[in-house]
């Protein structure tokens, strides 16, 4: 049976080895914020947040660990378990999103975590894994996207040929701005309130997939942070920021659970983008790059 200590362990060792292969990328180091929680607040536990700002690279790189443990479950995380309303939780996970300086670089979210909650009224514990990655470019480079999805799909191939197909699914359809009729991004693979494997291996999935951030995504930073790039794209990642900051705030379940939950507002929120912009409504021309991002790349479509 898998052990909570086993699972800090290695979401710490996550964070550890993420921040330091982004740390060397940029020339950056990474600055740790350790926090904890006192008696007496909604929450109960501690995490350190590790933050890049204004790098050679990355704008802003955010990655997150944190341990909480609460009185009783906020909405977001019984939508789908409405027996488990009300009950005392335990919570883990690592949360990241990099925001790269250069528009030709796309940004990339990951997030995995568990989740113990104990039934009010007794009961035994039931505990679950959620997870995943997405890829929001500026710009469309299908090799990019290809090399993004095969990586998750590598990351998946072990627990069932069922998985990635599932997953890409749940990706897309989670990562969905509903008030625009728009995918956020090229998407990934997302699971949730996940443990139909048993313990042991819903916990290995969730390690696989959260080896696989580097190798799916450092590639192309590596390829792309030196291309030419003037006033026009840079406009234009800032226009395409919005729409991450909408998703954000208005349909994410992670970030609707920690402000919910009495959780640390700076650490929920750094997924935040350093600078955004908003247009209203924006046209882009017939034919040019922009265009080909949302016509060709914001749409679902087979990857791998």
């Amino acid at each position: 049976m898998t052990e909570l200590s086993d699972v800090r362990s290695f979401l710490l060792g996550l964070q550890e080895r993420i921040t330091g292969a982004i740390a060397g990328l940029d020339g950056k180091p990474f600055a740790a914020d350790t926090w904890r929680k006192e008696p007496g607040e909604p929450l109960q536990g501690d995490g350190v947040t590790m933050i890049l700002e204004q790098g050679n690279v990355f704008e802003r790189a955010g990655c997150g660990f944190s341990h909480v443990r609460g009185p009783k479950l906020p909405p977001s995380a019984t939508q789908h378990r409405p027996e488990l309303a009300g009950a005392p939780f335990e919570a883990m996970g690592v949360s990241l999103v990099f925001h790269p300086r250069n528009p030709y670089v796309p940004t990339v979210h990951m997030n995995v975590r568990m989740l113990a909650a104990t039934p009010v009224g007794g009961g035994e514990a039931v505990c679950w894994f959620g997870g995943g990655m997405d890829l929001t470019p500026y710009y469309a480079f299908e090799e990019d996207a290809k090399h993004f999805h095969q990586t998750c799909k590598d990351a998946l191939v072990p627990f069932g040929d069922d998985k990635y197909p599932r997953f890409k699914q749940w990706c897309d359809e989670y990562f969905f701005l509903k008030h625009r009729n728009e995918q956020r991004g090229v998407g990934g693979v997302f699971f949730d309130d996940f443990h139909e494997l048993g313990q042991e291996k819903s916990f290995a999935m969730m390690q696989s997939v959260a080896n696989g951030l580097i190798p799916a995504y450092l590639p192309l930073v590596e390829r792309r942070k030196d291309t030419p790039y003037g006033e026009r794209e840079r406009d234009f990642q800032l226009y395409r920021r919005g729409r991450y900051v909408e998703f954000n705030l208005v349909w994410d379940r992670g970030t609707h659970f920690g402000l919910q939950s009495g959780g640390r507002t700076e650490s929920i929120l750094m997924s935040m983008p350093p600078l955004v912009s908003w247009s209203y409504q924006r046209q882009n021309e017939a034919g040019s790059p922009e265009a080909r991002l949302t016509q060709d790349f914001l749409i679902r479509r087979d990857w791998v």
